[in-house]
């Protein structure tokens, strides 16, 4: 299979680590949506990343629904949802919130480097502001619960998304997320990025 995006993604990066993590064998080929378009578009119309083209050929799209794919192909002992209901469904709420704040982050990079100074709203900016911080202040609550990985003696798919979320938004929006306010995610984040899974798809 190949995967296609910009490991400075957190979406095509949290599936390159969780395909990693998962034993599912895949090539990485890192096209940009700004920088590759065309070359990107020749594979997938559409020009999203992360795109995942299968063995027989189908194009898939959306990190969410790829992941799905790789629980599927995942052997029992590397599959990174919890089997505990209860455990499921607290895992689904950290991942939900991660993925909450990789999308307001995204949004006030764009708002910031796409949009013309004049053009920019001030009152979205400040609503998406305070979306991304409710996001991780909630994240951090869940996330300080533990000293240890989330659920189990390994990093499963909330912890990637958790750790992948935090070190995009601390690099990209670093005067707004500070690590002084976030001890859990900070301590998360150093711990992933220090394990083999992370450092083959290293963010930057």
């Amino acid at each position: 299979m190949k995967l296609i995006g910009m490991l400075d993604s957190p979406y095509v990066r949290r599936v390159a680590i969780s395909f990693h993590l998962q034993g599912i064998s895949f090539d990485h080929q890192p096209l940009s949506v700004f920088s590759a378009y065309d070359t990107f578009a020749t594979v997938n119309s559409v020009v999203k990343a992360p795109t995942l083209v299968t063995n027989d050929g189908t194009v898939l799209m959306d990190s969410g629904l790829i992941l799905e794919l790789g629980e599927r192909l995942a052997p029992p002992h590397l599959k990174l949802m919890p089997c505990d209901l209860e455990a499921y469904i607290r895992s689904q709420r950290i991942i939900g919130l991660a993925l909450a704040a990789c999308e307001k982050t995204v949004q006030i990079v764009y708002e910031r480097k796409l949009r013309p100074p004049e053009k920019q709203y001030q009152p979205w900016v400040d609503r998406v502001h305070t979306q991304l911080i409710a996001a991780y202040r909630l994240l951090e609550g869940e996330v300080s619960q533990t000293n240890a990985w989330l659920f189990d003696e390994r990093p499963l798919q909330a912890d990637v998304s958790s750790a992948v979320a935090f070190r995009f938004s601390r690099h990209m929006l670093p005067e707004i997320i500070e690590a002084d306010a976030h001890p859990a995610l900070d301590a998360l984040s150093a711990r992933a990025e220090a394990t083999e899974g992370f450092s083959a798809f290293s963010f930057v």
